[in-house]
This record gives C-alpha cells, structure tokens and sequence, in this order.
C-alpha cells in the first residue's frame, strides 16, 4: 500500500515580514522627503503657501511619520492606501501635490501586490527559506 503523506509547509527560516516593514517605513520616509520639498514649490508656484495648504501638508507629513513606526500593524497598509487618496485631494491646493499623489498610490499599490504574493508563497510553502534541504 502507498500512503500519500500530506505535504509539510516549514515555516520560513528567516522572518519576510521583517523585511518587508522596512521597505514599508523606508517608502513612508522617502514620501515624507518628498512632501515636504513639495513645500517651497507651492509656495512659488501655486496660491502661495497659506494657512490651509501648510496646515494640510503638515498634518500628512505628520501622518506619515508616525505610520512609518507602526508598519507591523495589520491596518497600516490599508490606511497609508487611504492617506495617498487624501494626497491627491491635496491637488485642489496645487496640481504637484496631486502627482505626487498619484505616484505613491502607484508605488503603495505595488507594495500591497508584494505583500499578498508573499503571503501566498509563505501559505504554499515556496519561499527559499522553506525549503527542506
């Protein structure tokens, strides 16, 4: 008689998830950079940097900061998605700001395709860590 032994997923050696929330306060930081050198470009070009666009600027750049410290969060992916949705409003104080917007929304939704690709691959068992030897 052959038995057909149920297949043994190993956990990953190394943990991806470690990795991963780097990248993600690393992309949050480098929009932060990006944000706020958006600054002098309002400022110049746009209506002038009034109350309401600094306010405004300076409360996402703000938001992002803090998120950036809390990327192992289940819901963090899901409110920096929201937060470049609310960047793009931002266009209404300058068309730059919505670029920016659109930009990031393109990079962040690259980042949630990864992260459900991982997902999957540590579900199935493929990541090279997992691998038996």
């Amino acid at each position: 008689m052959t038995e057909n032994p149920e297949r043994r997923v190993n956990p990953p050696a190394t943990d991806p998830w470690k990795g991963f929330r780097g990248v993600m306060a690393g992309t949050l930081i480098l929009e932060v950079i990006i944000v706020l050198l958006a600054l002098p470009i309002v400022a110049k070009l746009g209506g002038g940097l009034g109350w309401g666009s600094g306010l405004f600027l300076g409360l996402l750049t703000l938001a992002f900061i803090l998120l950036s410290g809390m990327c192992a969060r289940p819901w963090a992916l899901p409110t920096i998605l929201g937060l470049q949705v609310v960047l793009i409003i931002g266009g209404l104080f300058h068309w730059s700001i919505a670029v920016v917007g659109v930009i990031f929304l393109c990079v962040w939704l690259y980042i949630a395709y990864i992260r459900r690709d991982v997902a999957r691959r540590i579900e199935r068992g493929l990541l090279p860590s997992q691998q038996m030897n």
